[in-house]
């Protein structure tokens, strides 16, 4: 099976939060595919978890390494498209590239975010739980 995963996923894996296993046991077997923006986006958010001080520089580059080894194909989005999603439900950009994702390739999403998982069954998208 195919899943569209959004950075929460990634992040949760590389700093070895709770919901890590949960998360290995769920794609296992699965290819997963994000938009093209997914490594920046991962990199805005780990910057924003040492603004909390929460790690420290070598940690946030390991993270931002181990975040660069887990298999998936990145892919472009309608950007335009996506604008109108965020526009309707009043979210980020980046929230709704993958919401946009899941819709051009119909798949399911992986999130660990409550709010984006209500939009996407919302707009008639499976959402992995």
């Amino acid at each position: 099976m195919e899943i569209v995963s959004d950075a929460s996923v990634f992040l949760a894996v590389a700093l070895n939060e709770t919901d890590r296993e949960w998360i290995v046991g769920k794609t296992a077997g699965c290819s997963v595919i994000s938009p093209e923006v997914l490594p920046y986006e991962i990199g805005n958010a780990l910057i924003a978890v040492k603004r909390k001080g929460r790690l420290n520089d070598r940690e946030i580059l390991r993270a931002f390494d181990i975040s660069q080894r887990i298999a998936v194909r990145l892919v472009p989005v309608r950007i335009r498209d996506a604008m109108k999603l965020a526009f309707r439900f009043n979210i980020y950009a980046y929230d709704a590239y993958y919401l946009q994702c899941c819709v051009e390739n119909k798949m399911p999403l992986l999130t660990l975010d409550g709010r984006m998982g209500d939009i996407a069954r919302g707009l008639g998208i499976k959402v992995v739980e």
